[in-house]
């Protein structure tokens, strides 16, 4: 069992940036790959970035991509979504997710845990 919480969220003008961070707690955080997802009001869960237990690989959504930068620390059972030059269009939900086999990044099917959230807001 993995118990996850996010934190770090706010409101931000456009070009600001944030960090979020996902505190986990439990067994083998070092062993699970691990996935930042957002939701914006109706619109569905999207995958934003993960990284794997050692941290070699870290996929990222297009839209992200030079802007967002994902990172983990297994000593501190802690993930990282570093967050710049932000636009209005990032503002969502954010959670993050653990997965003990991923297969697909973009899944959720392929997570197993996940946080309560935190709102990201960028205003214009």
């Amino acid at each position: 069992q993995v118990q996850l919480v996010e934190s770090g969220g706010g409101l931000v003008q456009a070009g600001g940036s944030l960090r979020l961070s996902c505190a986990a707690s439990g067994r083998s955080f070092s062993s699970y790959a691990m996935g930042w997802f957002r939701q914006a009001p109706g619109k569905e869960r999207e995958f934003v970035a993960g990284i794997t237990w050692s941290g070699i690989r870290t996929p990222y959504t297009q839209s992200v991509k030079g802007r967002f930068t994902i990172s983990r620390d297994n000593a501190k059972n802690t993930m990282y979504l570093q967050m710049n030059s932000l636009k209005p269009e990032d503002t969502a939900v954010y959670y993050c997710a653990a997965s003990k086999v991923i297969n697909v990044w973009t899944s959720t099917d392929d997570y197993d845990y996940w946080g309560q959230g935190t709102q990201v807001t960028v205003s214009s």
